[in-house]
């Protein structure tokens, strides 16, 4: 198994910055991918970016430029630098780890690819 926990949400201005970091423990040679979702109350959990485990990023455009992730293997932690963010980023953000990947740009943003889910940390941008 693999355990995530993410940290770092909190209140922000809009235009501001906040980095989360979601750490990783457990099987971690099991992990090829790791994703950034997030989800508003009565919405669907959408993919915000994901991360190969040879540092390839992909990311959702309406977040592309402004939004950065990141990986410490040597920390066992997975980053989001959120910068410029806007109300509509507002949510709480899920890091997501997936095993063996294929297909990665078909599969990234579904949440049903991903074999474990951190718990979430708020992201409130007024």
């Amino acid at each position: 198994h693999v355990q995530l926990v993410e940290s770092g949400g909190g209140s922000v201005q809009a235009g501001g910055s906040l980095k989360l970091s979601c750490t990783y423990s457990g099987y971690t040679s099991f992990i090829d991918c790791m994703g950034w979702f997030r989800q508003v109350q009565g919405k669907e959990r959408e993919g915000v970016g994901e991360i190969d485990s040879d540092g390839t990023t992909r990311y959702a455009e309406s977040v592309q430029g402004r939004f950065t992730i990141s990986k410490d293997n040597t920390k066992n932690t997975l980053y989001l630098q959120m910068n410029n963010l806007k109300p509509e980023d507002t949510g709480m953000y899920f890091c997501a780890a997936r095993g063996v990947a294929s297909e990665v740009d078909a599969n990234w943003r579904r949440v049903a690819w991903y074999d474990y889910w951190g718990q979430g940390t708020q992201v409130t941008v007024s």
